[in-house]
């Protein structure tokens, strides 16, 4: 899972990220307790948290490889969410992340408690969302 957050395209390859892989329940449960939206995060056996260069593009880049990691996860049958999305400053001490960069998010992985598949949400059809050679022009 984190070599495809490691292998995913970056603007001018420049791979601004660092993956700390966090898997102590005691950390865990920390970061449960930082990251507003993610108290659930002290359930999970194992979390990665993305922190990335302050840098143009670095957010971008790392959330590009951040999707990459959760598609890789889900299609292995493995849960998986975005928890936070920067203002994760708290975090830094905890896990030794220098003030020379941000922490943009925490991935935490874990195998569902329900069959795959339940609680799927609706999606937009795609005559809402994509146009061609103009927008509001139907793609199909």
């Amino acid at each position: 899972i984190v070599e495809a957050g490691r292998l995913t395209g970056s603007s001018l390859n420049r791979q601004p990220w660092h993956f700390i892989v966090v898997e102590n329940s005691q950390t865990l449960r920390r970061l449960g307790a930082l990251a507003q939206s993610g108290p659930y995060i002290a359930q999970a056996p194992l979390a990665v948290v993305v922190a990335i260069d302050k840098t143009r593009f670095a957010v971008s880049d790392a959330s590009r490889a951040i999707q990459s990691m959760i598609l890789t996860a889900w299609s292995e049958g493995i849960g998986s969410n975005w928890v936070g999305f920067q203002g994760l400053t708290e975090i830094k001490p905890l896990l030794g992340i220098p003030d020379t960069l941000d922490v943009l998010a925490i991935i935490p992985f874990g195998y569902p408690a329900e069959a795959l598949g339940h609680g799927k949400k609706q999606r937009r059809p795609l005559s809402e969302v994509a146009h061609r050679e103009r927008f509001g022009q139907p793609f199909a």
